[in-house]
């Protein structure tokens, strides 16, 4: 297989998921519409004052998130590479009247028109595993960062996916042993929905996500780990406390998320 072939199948994933995504309760649109913020407590805690902050969005869909930080006031460019999403991204940002700029590109190739212009790189939930190589994603925001502007990323933690769907066994491998072609009925947001998705992800250990980040010339500043997920997104899920969903059986015992911030130095 071309090695670049999975930009293609993933492309077509996130193109086809879309307009599922906006039509769904998940992503409540109408309450977004009405200046609902789309954002967690736990990037808005880690991001801080963004008022008149340049901040790149990386992976941002349809672009909720990156509105919501324009609402707080930085001055946001979201990349994605669906082009789906970035143009239904750009609806949203006429919408609600906010002046955000949306780019489709993988974010392993941003352009070099963004080269040493953001203070802050951001990307949270479920982005990591779309990356083959987390060494050319961290020299990629490396690149895009002033001297000392920091990434602030929020994931998903690599320990939930060495399970199977079910939650029962260890299914995959911790460490990244190659790509993960599957093909899965529904989506996260719409898991009813009549839709087959073709995809190809890769499981990255903390070692990489953190370990990349070291080699491309960050300075770690942060790191957290949490058993609950803001969102419910995953098979066996329930709310224990309003907004935080753990797996059923598994409760408190497994880490469900990550966080850290890194500085470039």
């Amino acid at each position: 297989m071309d090695p670049s072939a999975y930009l293609d199948i993933n492309r077509t994933s996130w193109n086809a998921r879309v307009d599922l995504h906006m039509q769904s309760p998940f992503y409540d649109l109408d309450a977004f519409l009405q200046g609902k913020c789309s954002l967690q407590p736990i990037e808005v805690a880690l991001l801080g004052a963004l008022g008149g902050i340049k901040l790149l969005h990386l992976q941002c869909h349809f672009g909720q998130d990156s509105i919501s930080l324009a609402r707080r006031g930085a001055i946001v460019t979201g990349v994605d590479l669906s082009d789906k999403a970035i143009d239904a991204a750009n609806v949203l940002a006429k919408k609600t009247g906010q002046d955000a700029t949306f780019i489709c590109c993988d974010v392993c190739k941003l352009p070099s028109s963004l080269h040493a212009s953001f203070d802050i790189a951001f990307t949270s939930y479920g982005v990591l595993g779309w990356l083959p190589n987390l060494s050319i994603w961290a020299h990629s925001v490396a690149k895009v960062l002033r001297p000392g502007g920091r990434l602030v990323l929020v994931e998903f933690h690599p320990f939930l996916w060495m399970y199977d769907n079910a939650f029962k066994s260890i299914f995959y491998d911790y460490f990244n042993t190659g790509p993960i072609r599957e093909t899965e009925t529904g989506t996260y947001a719409a898991p009813d929905a009549n839709i087959i998705l073709e995809t190809m992800t890769w499981n990255h250990p903390l070692s990489d996500a953190i370990g990349s980040l070291l080699e491309a010339g960050f300075q770690l500043c942060h790191f957290a780990e949490y058993d609950y997920s803001p969102y419910s997104c995953f098979s066996f899920v329930e709310a224990s406390e309003p907004g935080k969903y753990r797996i059923r059986g598994l409760d408190r015992r497994v880490p469900m998320l990550y966080s850290l911030t890194a500085r470039k130095t």
